[in-house]
């Protein structure tokens, strides 16, 4: 039995936020001392650290819900299943249903239960829950399916990425223009077969010493805001070098731990949080080996959609497979890598056969 994805789907925001719409913006430091380069020059340097030239938000009559079941309707109509054939949704986001204009949560029901009603799903065997694990939640969830269908628990689920980060941040601070919204689904299926393919080996970890609050709520920079709205925080330095430090050997432990070659290795598909910093991790990943890096090894999405967090790898492994995504290309056959960092701080790693 390979435990595969027989189905993908995903869901791109109409609305483009190109960056010279933040050149009206007043940036704050941290402690508050207004940032005084022109708005020009930081969206400039900005763009040449991250690689985002542009990015998508939902539209204000839209929720994380809605993006979700949008890429949910997707990937069911790709693996052409019956919908009340599904053992699991799980909903990977990080801040639920937020409505435009106001700044208070909503995730009573769960995301998962809004995806399935909104579906309706009438079996009451298909249980509906949601995932908080950063960035990295998706493709947990992938994991936390596969142990499902290897467990006999489930045959097939539903694994979403959504989230809706327009919505939570902070329009003083810098790190705002990294932020965007989308959905990415793929259907997990126990498939009956004598190939090894599907998910070969995967790897997770924690790190919730030091490093929890590398990524948090908190106030805005410009500190002539009185109001008690919290939004997403993010030490970027510190987040960077620990990335770099632990996301390779993470990506060689689950390696190494499938049997696969690194030669063997067709793609490896990040979570889109930063071109340089991405960059950077396949560059060290590869030096694990004592190898170049291969060409066209790492497909790129952030340039035009911007970091959507638990999104992005799933929508940029929706949008490879459907051609896409310009020069690149994946195969019945080929093995890939999926990894991910973000709020926790967790890590995870995929190998995947195709």
């Amino acid at each position: 039995m390979s435990v595969k994805i027989i189905g993908v789907g995903s869901y791109i925001p109409t609305s483009v936020e190109k960056n010279d719409a933040f050149e009206s913006h007043e940036f704050y430091n941290a402690d508050g001392s207004k940032i005084t380069s022109e708005p020009t020059e930081i969206v400039e340097k900005f763009k040449a650290i991250t690689g985002i030239e542009e990015r998508r938000y939902a539209q204000n009559n839209l929720k994380c819900s809605d993006l979700a079941f949008f890429a949910a309707e997707n990937a069911i109509k790709n693996a052409n299943i019956d919908k009340e054939t599904i053992d699991y949704i799980i909903v990977a986001h990080n801040f639920g249903d937020v409505t435009s204009n106001t700044i208070q949560s909503d995730m009573v029901p769960c995301i998962g239960a809004r995806v399935k009603q909104k579906l309706g799903i009438k079996n009451p065997k298909c249980v509906a829950y949601d995932l908080i694990f950063g960035c990295p939640g998706w493709l947990e969830g992938v994991i936390q399916a596969n142990a499902f269908i290897n467990s006999g628990i489930a045959n097939r689920c539903l694994v979403i990425g959504a989230e809706m980060l327009s919505r939570v941040v902070d329009k003083h601070d810098r790190d705002t223009m990294i932020f965007s919204d989308g959905a990415g689904a793929t259907i997990i299926d126990s498939i009956d077969n004598q190939s090894k393919d599907g998910i070969l080996a995967h790897e997770s970890a924690s790190f919730s010493n030091k490093e929890a609050d590398y990524l948090f709520f908190g106030p805005s920079n410009n500190k002539s805001v009185k109001d008690d709205t919290k939004y997403i925080k993010m030490y970027g330095r510190k987040i960077y070098e620990f990335t770099l430090n632990e996301v390779p050997k993470a990506m060689k432990a689950c390696l190494n731990k499938s049997g696969v070659s690194i030669t063997d290795i067709k793609k490896i598909i990040l979570h889109q949080a930063n071109e340089k910093m991405d960059e950077a991790i396949v560059k060290r990943f590869y030096r694990l080996y004592k190898l170049p890096i291969p060409e066209n090894v790492m497909p790129m999405s952030i340039h035009k959609l911007g970091n959507s967090s638990v999104a992005t790898i799933p929508t940029l492994y929706d949008l490879i497979l459907k051609g896409e995504i310009e020069n690149q290309q994946i195969d019945k056959g080929d093995t890939v890598i999926f990894a991910s960092v973000g709020a926790g701080m967790n890590i995870n790693a995929m190998v995947y056969k195709v």
